[in-house]
């Protein structure tokens, strides 16, 4: 009999926690993405809701309230935050009538059918138009009360993204405060936004922090790579180890609120990504750090790892962003955060396995070795004599005559006998380093009819020529960028003072 009574309760509490679930499928962590509409020849709102299908993507975040995509999204389960532009504030801050028949027009119209779940106000309000901070709260409480005129304020959260610049000191993050000039918003934001459960929303980027504090920050840290112990960042205040940027800035938050004595607010990430394209300014913009960037974020995200500070709370993210804007203003950086461009054809294939079903463009099979630029050419001929040696990589097809002996150079030659040991090896961990002078990308470096082994296996006597305009593109994409001085925030003082701490050798993070 107890045995049944025990078989009764586990089948009973798994059931209301499936149930739970199945209720609220935000109460699993979630990868969305932001969809911005500066592009030319955009998709229609019914090809763009069919594109977000195709793709598997079930989270969005929209910079206004379009009422042609939010018509489109109806019916597909696709969560959508809506937001209230910048220059909307002034109106909705300043009457609630406004605020009423802005919720009346962008959600109550829409929903349930399409499936609202957040409004963000403005968009770093406080750092990119100060004017306007004093009239955020109040914007804020007049839509939150028409929520609640609708019954649907315990449904659909109210929050406004903010700049990482807000946070000073930011690391350790332990060390971290918001700017103190914006406590009177702060500190009342806070305490709404913990008396309505909804989150404090941060569009954090570690590409920024890594710009800026190149020598400091690893390449490694922004990119969510392994790191051996001796390069994690840790805490001196907590002895919390930190394996990533991105943990780092959200905990930095996370301490911020602490330090106002919130505890109960949870981080939602509104933006986060890496560009794909720059010009000269940027080396580190490129379309392999980018899609190493957003693969590893999909899979620290549902990995559900949460962070050092509050491992049991993951937070959720939109990456930035779908599409390359490509009518943004300069600099380039700001026309190349897409995963896609205008077209819908991908900028990166992303690799993703085994992280659930998010997005269709999974290629984690399709990853080659290639020789790294600037090398010097001696240092690139041992590693090439090693691999075809006692590396055992199969070189014939870059000996006269074959298919890839052309171009004839030794970073050609190099990059051809990497992918093959790669691949021998099964691509297993450290086979493509060559002592530093390798890189993994995602880009087929195949050409004419040159194919890589990494590409698909193709019978020598049949070997399909790949496509040279897919090449050219794929090269063209591969350009650098440079940094939009008006996204970088406070962080470099921060770093330079707080990165190296006397009592710990050699320093906080290396």
């Amino acid at each position: 009999m107890e045995n049944s009574k025990l078989t009764l309760f586990i089948f009973l509490y798994f059931t209301v926690i499936y149930t739970a679930k199945a209720a609220n499928p935000d109460s699993e962590p979630f990868v969305g993405i932001n969809i911005g509409t500066d592009v030319s020849n955009l998709l229609s709102p019914a090809d763009l809701v069919s594109f977000l299908q195709l793709q598997k993507i079930t989270h969005i975040r929209l910079y206004d309230a379009d009422p042609d995509i939010l018509r489109a999204l109806a019916k597909t389960k696709i969560r959508v935050i809506i937001s209230v532009p910048d220059n909307q504030l002034l109106a909705i801050g300043t009457s609630n009538t406004t605020a009423a028949s802005w919720v009346g027009r962008n959600v109550v119209a829409f929903y349930p059918e399409t499936v609202i779940t957040a409004i963000a106000v403005g968009d770093e309000v406080l750092t990119t138009i100060p004017s306007s901070a004093p009239i955020l709260l109040p914007a804020i409480e007049s839509l939150y009360s028409a929520l609640v005129a609708a019954n649907l304020h315990t449904i659909i959260k109210i929050s406004t993204p903010h700049a990482a610049s807000i946070i000073l000191d930011p690391f350790p993050p332990s060390q971290a405060f918001f700017n103190q000039s914006l406590s009177s918003v702060m500190l009342p934001l806070l305490q709404f936004l913990s008396k309505t459960q909804s989150p404090l929303m941060m569009n954090l980027y570690p590409y920024y922090v890594f710009m800026e504090n190149k020598g400091v920050v690893p390449l490694d840290n922004s990119l969510f790579k392994p790191l051996t112990p001796s390069k994690e960042m840790v805490d001196p205040n907590t002895l919390l180890h930190y394996t990533n940027v991105l943990d780092a800035m959200i905990d930095a938050a996370y301490f911020s609120m602490k330090n106002l004595n919130i505890t109960d607010v949870e981080v939602l990430v509104t933006e986060s990504g890496w560009p794909s394209k720059g010009d000269s300014k940027e080396s580190y913009a490129t379309i392999d750090n980018a899609d190493t960037y957003n693969s590893n974020l999909i899979k620290h995200v549902l990995d559900r790892s949460g962070t050092p500070f509050h491992p049991e709370i993951t937070s959720n993210v939109y990456i930035y962003e779908l599409f390359n804007e490509d009518l943004r203003s300069p600099p380039v950086s700001e026309a190349n955060w897409g995963l896609f461009y205008a077209n819908s054809t991908p900028v990166y294939l992303l690799q993703v396995s085994g992280s659930g079903t998010f997005l269709a463009n999974d290629t984690t099979n399709q990853t080659y070795c290639i020789a790294m630029d600037g090398v010097d050419s001696k240092i690139l001929q041992a590693a090439l004599d090693w691999a075809c040696g006692p590396g055992k990589a199969n070189c014939s097809e870059i000996q006269p005559g074959e298919n890839c002996y052309q171009p004839n150079n030794v970073k050609n030659h190099a990059s051809y006998a990497f992918d093959s040991y790669y691949h021998k090896e099964e691509k297993s961990p450290g086979s493509c380093d060559f002592k530093g002078v390798a890189m993994i990308t995602t880009t087929d470096p195949s050409h004419g009819s040159c194919i890589f082994p990494g590409s698909k296996k193709v019978d020598n006597k049949t070997k399909e020529s790949v496509n040279s305009t897919q090449i050219s593109d794929a090269a063209d994409r591969l350009r650098f960028m440079t940094l939009s001085s008006n996204q970088i925030s406070a962080i470099t003082v921060a770093f330079s003072v707080l990165f190296f701490i006397p009592s710990m050798s050699p320093s906080w993070w290396l």
